[in-house]
């Protein structure tokens, strides 16, 4: 096995050059370091070059000058200048760590432009897809057209349940979400406002633009994908607004969607998106977690009673009556099984097979629902184009609703299964992604995943094994300590490029990370009394300015009700984000008053942005290891502990390492900003995986010692005070 690993080793050079060294070598670390330094600096360099020569006219000279290096470094690294671009001309992948405020936006669009190829990027959320459109695209659009001598144009596309559905809007009175919008006054005035704009000259029927309606009116008139009919069928589809979106989109050289979407096309290996010449991960370190939420199967009774007054408002019978019976005995098992958790909690969690108790009630669904659909296709009685539209919607819902309950009573070994009680519902999840992600993305297109975050001890393993780069190796614990002699996971030799370009912060300098040491261990009960009184003592050294992550709800409601006590008296401003709260208007109310402060759980930890002085102190209150009831990544951790390995390494550390990295990374988000980061586990300094989170976060000034960061905080505050006044 050694023998194959050094060929593997020096193909891999060969293609693509020192650049795909793996950064966590073992040997000559400070030798690797300065390359990576170096590394960087020439990618940053050529980037400035390509986006004000273009590559034709830029030079290795040009890019050496750029960067300060001698000619002969450039080559050292890159074999032309067109190394960067290879990843979208030449069939390379691109793995890409950027810190914040490296321009990642402008270092992936800017070649693929001056390339003439049509991309596609991906990023996490909805919000990253509109940042893009509204502030990064055009921007590089007004800077290159002219460069270019050609009209750059992109678009924006996104799932079908996204947009307004014309058909179902202007036929409401007969779709049973309809009627029930129609007896509610409050929804029956949601619903004439979002009509009346959907029916104004420049409506997109996009969410987004959209005016603030109940989520019930949103869901009565618009649908899924697999409800929807298409265009070419629909009676109103010549303006449907997410066939005239996709055909914008068909045409665009850059076209900006978001992970699901990708997800589902990439699983169902069914095109949804535009063709394109390179697909961009933004922020992959999430992709993973995407693919398998976007692909995981749900029921609940709810779901199942719904498809079922479809079917009797459109195809009544005794089909459709069947149907609904079944749907009110299944909702009866549903409840009694939910009810029964509650006086038996060993029966929460994971599940190896469907309850006997649900089995029989779900297969009588699943047979109902062939039958009706079976009636609906069998009908060939010539109808009008609405009513053919709705009952393909029914029959979208019925098969949506089929496909669910096949799986849910044979879920087999590649997939988890488990119950969650709160909302009564059912889920199935894939087991892994990644060889999905390996065949039916890797293999298809170019991909440059880029995150500020892709690193877990600073090596790439974990990320590149999630998106699929890696070949799993026999036993797979290439973080694991304990088993160095064990064979390893390969990386995937086939034209990856590993690239960290760093961050232009100064983290020593600009940030502290306070790391004490005799707090005790977190407990099942939250935040103990001796971590809730640091945290309100770092809060009053600050002055408040500070925003404080917890790793569960409990959490955020203890910190709220001893800081609102310990606190009264400074009139610091808390806000404290609830359950089904908007992250948006927390994070503005925050940003505005420099006084307040901010608890919040999961959702807060990425993608929170606040430079300045409203933000000098994070208090993390405990490492975000998975819960370990969290059904998906428990049982990956058992599959890994079953095939000889460390489900703890390989699944639970690297998932707490990215997200405190991202946590962390919430203090520096500009040149001038200081502050300290705190985190309240005294895990992180006792445990030998600690040096593993702490090599993942960035390189701030560490200390144990409490008095010095409270005195850094009081002189933070009354600088930023001296400003003010």
């Amino acid at each position: 096995m050694a023998e194959e690993n050094k060929k593997l080793n020096s193909l891999w050079k060969s293609r693509i050059g020192d650049a795909t060294e793996r950064f966590n070598s073992t040997g000559n670390e400070q030798k690797q370091q300065r390359s990576r330094t170096r590394r960087s600096e020439i990618l940053k360099a050529a980037v400035h070059v390509f986006a004000r020569e273009g590559i034709a006219g830029a030079r290795i000279a040009d890019i050496a000058a750029q960067a300060g290096v001698p000619v002969s470094s450039v080559y050292d690294y890159f074999t032309d200048k067109e190394a960067v671009a290879n990843a979208l001309s030449d069939r390379h992948h691109l793995l890409v760590q950027a810190g914040t405020g490296t321009g990642k936006s402008l270092a992936y669009l800017v070649p693929a432009l001056v390339h003439g190829k049509k991309v596609l990027v991906a990023t996490a959320t909805l919000a990253l897809q509109r940042q893009l459109i509204e502030r990064d695209l055009p921007k590089i659009k007004a800077a290159l057209d002219k460069e270019l001598k050609r009209d750059i144009s992109f678009a924006i596309y996104k799932g079908v349940g996204n947009y307004v559905c014309l058909q179902k809007m202007n036929n409401a009175a007969n779709d049973p979400e309809g009627e029930m919008i129609l007896e509610i006054s409050s929804l029956e005035a949601d619903a004439k406002r979002l009509r009346a704009w959907a029916q104004s000259p420049n409506a997109t029927g996009d969410r987004d633009d959209a005016p603030e309606v109940d989520r019930r009116v949103w869901a009565a008139n618009s649908v899924s994908g697999r409800e929807c009919i298409g265009a070419d069928e629909c009676p109103s589809g010549a303006k449907c607004f997410a066939a005239l979106a996709k055909a914008k989109a068909q045409t665009a050289d850059i076209v900006v969607t978001n992970h699901t979407l990708l997800a589902i096309e990439i699983v169902d290996s069914h095109p949804i998106l535009p063709e394109r010449d390179a697909i961009i991960l933004d922020e992959a370190h999430e992709f993973m977690d995407r693919t398998t939420q976007a692909v995981t199967e749900e029921l609940t009774a709810a779901r199942v009673s719904r498809a079922a007054n479809m079917a009797r408002k459109h195809m009544p019978g005794k089909g459709s009556d069947a149907l609904f019976k079944a749907g009110e005995k299944f909702s009866a098992a549903i409840n009694d099984y939910a009810n029964d958790l509650k006086t038996d909690p060993q029966k929460a969690g994971r599940l190896d097979k469907l309850p006997s108790s649900l089995e029989a009630p779900l297969r009588a669904v699943k047979d109902a629902v062939s039958a009706v659909t079976a009636m609906i296709s069998a009908d060939a009685e010539i109808i009008d184009p609405n009513t053919m539209a709705e009952r393909a919607r029914v029959k979208g819902a019925l098969n949506e609703i089929s496909q669910t309950c096949t799986k849910l009573l044979k879920p087999g070994h590649t997939h988890v299964l488990w119950f969650e009680p709160t909302y009564s519902t059912l889920y199935l999840a894939p087991l892994a992604v990644s060889d999905v992600l390996r065949g039916n993305l890797l293999t298809q297109t170019p991909v440059i995943a880029t995150s500020a975050t892709l690193t877990v001890g600073k090596s790439f393993d974990a990320i590149a094994k999630n998106i699929g780069f890696v070949i799993a190796g026999k036993n797979d614990e290439e973080n694991d300590e304990e088993n160095d002699d064990d064979e390893k996971s390969l990386m995937d030799p086939a034209n990856l490029q590993i690239l960290d370009v760093g961050s232009p912060f100064d983290f020593t300098n600009q940030g502290m990370l306070y790391l004490p040491k005799d707090l005790p261990e977190p407990g099942r009960d939250g935040p103990s009394k001796e971590v809730l009184t640091e945290l309100g003592e770092l809060i009053q050294a600050a002055g408040g300015r500070t925003l404080a992550l917890f790793s569960s709800w409990r959490g955020v409601e203890m910190a709220d009700e001893h800081l609102r006590d310990v606190l009264a008296e400074l009139k610091i401003p808390i806000i404290t984000q609830r359950r089904g709260d908007s992250v948006g208007p927390l994070v503005d109310k925050f940003a505005k008053d420099e006084r307040s402060i901010l608890l919040g759980t999961i959702s807060l930890w990425q993608g929170i942005d606040v430079p300045g002085g409203a933000c000098t102190l994070v208090v993390i209150d405990r490492i975000p290891f998975p819960r370990p009831d969290e059904p998906v990544l428990s049982a990956r951790a058992a599959e890994a502990d079953a095939a000889g390995g460390s489900g703890f390494m390989q699944i639970s550390l690297p998932r707490a390492a990215l997200l405190l990295a991202q946590g962390t990374g919430r203090l520096i988000r500009s040149l001038d900003d200081r502050g300290v980061v705190a985190i309240l586990d005294s895990r992180i300094v006792n445990k030998r995986y600690g040096s593993i989170l702490l090599n993942s976060m960035p390189p701030f000034w560490r200390t144990n010692d409490g008095e010095v960061i409270k005195d850094a905080l009081r002189r933070l505050d009354a600088q930023y005070l001296e400003k003010k006044d």
